[in-house]
């Protein structure tokens, strides 16, 4: 037998086993698909039952996230959150859920570049100059008065 037959029949037992439990290779070496049980996994009725209640539990989850963006409270980490709780059944949940940890890491070392953060310094500085110029001709014209108690 030579490698690449080797190689063939190793790819048809993953295939096959993908099959079965419906697992599917990401481009990353992620695997992706259902962290069901397997007994759950086995039998058809109970497995979509499961992701029927997956559903609802992640979208409950990301509809309060969503209710919590204008209101007080942490929207957006109850929204991963759900996306989170849909990527233990759903494979597009899975893919954005990754892409998602991709974009926020690739932000994280952009921000720790030297070159960015003088520049954010830099721009931090520079609002902060230009509201306390703005503050101090406010007081300067009116003192500590608020605008809606000027009578002018």
């Amino acid at each position: 037998m030579s490698a690449e037959s080797d190689e063939r029949s190793g790819a048809a037992a993953t295939a096959a086993r993908s099959s079965v439990t419906g697992d599917v290779a990401a481009p990353a070496g992620l695997v992706l698909g259902s962290r069901a049980p397997e007994f759950v996994k086995r039998r058809r009725t109970l497995h979509l039952s499961w992701q029927v209640g997956v559903f609802i539990v992640g979208f409950a989850v990301v509809v309060a996230g969503v209710i919590m963006l204008p209101l007080p409270g942490p929207g957006w980490l109850v929204i991963f959150a759900g996306m989170a709780i849909w990527a233990t059944e759903f494979v597009w949940a899975q893919l954005v859920l990754h892409w998602t940890k991709r974009k926020v890491t690739e932000a994280a070392q952009r921000a720790l570049d030297p070159r960015v953060r003088r520049r954010n310094i830099i721009l931090t500085t520079v609002g902060l100059v230009i509201v306390g110029v703005l503050g101090a001709v406010y007081l300067w014209n009116f003192g500590i008065e608020m605008p809606w108690r000027i009578e002018q």
